[in-house]
C-alpha cells in the first residue's frame, strides 16, 4: 500500500531530525538527514519578514525520522517537509522530545494552519485537513513570539535568501499576496 492511499489520520509523518554537527541525537537512532547545507526560508508577516535557516526532509525515511530525539532546536532553525504532489498531511510527536510549532503551507505559499506548541511524545495527529505543498516545523512557541499567523506567506530557496543564492536546490517562490 502506498502512502497516498492511507487516510491522513494514519499518515504519521513524524517531526524531523538531522545529523548536523552539534546536534545530540540518540545513540540508538540512526541520523537519517545527513546534509550540510541549510535552506533559507522567509515568512512574510504583518510585522515584517521573519528569516530562518532550515533543514529539509525530502525522502520518506527523512520525513519519518523528523525531529525525533532532538533535544534542542535553534530559534531560527527548523525543518521543512516538501509535499510533492500536494497532499493532506498528518504529523504526530511520537519520540519528539521538544514542543514544536507545526505550520501547514497551502500551494500558494500561505499558511493554512498552525499547530502551535505540539505536545512532546503525543500520538494525537496534527493536520490542516487540506492538501498542502509543505509543512514547516519550528521550535514550540516561535510562531507566537514572532507574530506568525494563518494567511502569512512563505518562500524558500533563492527567493528567500538576501543574496538570491541558496546551497540547497529547492526553491518555492510564490507570487506576493495581494
Amino acid at each position: 500500500m502506498t502512502i497516498a492511499r492511507l487516510p491522513f489520520a494514519l499518515l504519521p509523518l513524524l517531526a524531523a531530525c538531522s545529523a548536523s554537527p552539534g546536534n545530540d541525537n540518540s545513540n540508538d537512532t540512526p541520523a537519517l538527514v545527513a546534509q550540510t547545507a541549510l535552506l533559507p526560508l522567509v515568512i512574510h508577516t504583518a510585522k515584517g519578514p521573519r528569516h530562518f535557516s532550515v533543514e529539509v526532509a525530502r525522502t520518506e525515511a527523512e520525513q519519518e525520522q523528523g525531529l525525533m530525539f532532538r533535544k534542542t532546536l535553534d530559534a531560527d532553525g527548523g525543518m521543512l517537509f516538501p509535499m510533492a504532489p500536494p497532499r493532506t498531511a498528518s504529523f504526530w510527536m511520537k519520540n519528539t522530545i521538544i514542543p514544536l510549532d507545526i505550520i501547514f503551507v497551502h500551494t500558494d505559499g500561505t499558511i493554512a494552519f498552525i499547530g502551535a506548541n505540539a505536545v512532546p511524545y503525543s500520538r494525537e495527529p496534527v493536520s490542516a485537513g487540506v492538501p498542502v505543498a509543505a509543512v514547516l516545523e519550528l521550535r514550540g512557541g516561535r510562531t507566537a513570539e514572532l507574530g506568525i499567523e494563518t494567511g502569512d506567506q512563505l518562500a524558500w530557496g533563492t527567493c528567500a535568501a538576501a543574496d538570491g543564492k541558496s546551497a540547497v536546490d529547492l526553491n518555492f517562490c510564490p507570487a506576493p499576496a495581494r
